[in-house]
C-alpha cells in the first residue's frame, strides 16, 4: 500500500494542473460582482459557458447603444408623442421579451438556449435601435 501512495500523490498532483481555477478579485461588499482571471476572448469562444458570457455582453451593448438613442429622442418631442413613445417602447419590451423566450424555447434544457435569447435580445434591439434612430434622424 506505500508504494502507491506517492503515485497516487503524483497522479492527483497533475490531475490538479489541468484544471483551470477562477480567482476572486475585489470582493468587497461595495462591489460584488466576481472578476475572473482570464479576460474572456469573444473572438475565439471555445466553450458554451464562454459562448453565452460573450452573448451577454454583446446584447449588454446592444441595450445600451438603445438606451442613448432612446435618451436623445425623447427630449425632442412634445410631451403628447413622448408619452406615445415611453407607452410603444414599454409595450415593445414586453414584445421583445416574449418574442425571445418563444424563440429560445425550442432550445428548452439545452446549453445553447441562453444564447439563443441573448442573441434574439440582441438582434432586436438593434432593429429598434435603428427604429428609434431614423425618428431621431427625422423632423419628429
Amino acid at each position: 500500500m506505500n508504494r502507491f501512495l506517492p503515485h497516487f500523490f503524483s497522479i492527483i498532483a497533475l490531475s490538479s494542473l489541468s484544471v483551470a481555477t477562477v480567482t476572486m478579485a475585489n470582493t468587497t461588499p461595495e462591489n460584488p460582482k466576481l472578476q475572473l482571471a482570464q479576460k474572456l476572448n469573444c473572438n475565439n469562444a471555445q466553450t458554451q459557458v464562454e459562448i453565452n458570457q460573450c452573448a451577454q455582453l454583446s446584447y449588454q451593448n446592444a441595450d445600451k447603444k438603445l438606451n442613448q438613442v432612446y435618451k436623445k429622442l425623447l427630449p425632442t418631442l412634445s410631451s403628447s408623442r413622448k408619452q406615445k413613445l415611453i407607452t410603444a417602447q414599454q409595450a415593445w419590451i414586453k414584445f421583445r421579451d416574449a418574442s425571445c423566450e418563444f424563440e429560445r424555447s425550442q432550445y428548452a434544457g439545452g446549453t445553447i438556449a441562453p444564447t439563443i435569447y441573448l442573441g434574439c435580445l440582441e438582434r432586436t434591439t438593434q432593429q429598434r435601435t435603428q427604429q428609434l434612430q431614423d425618428y431621431l434622424n427625422s423632423d419628429n
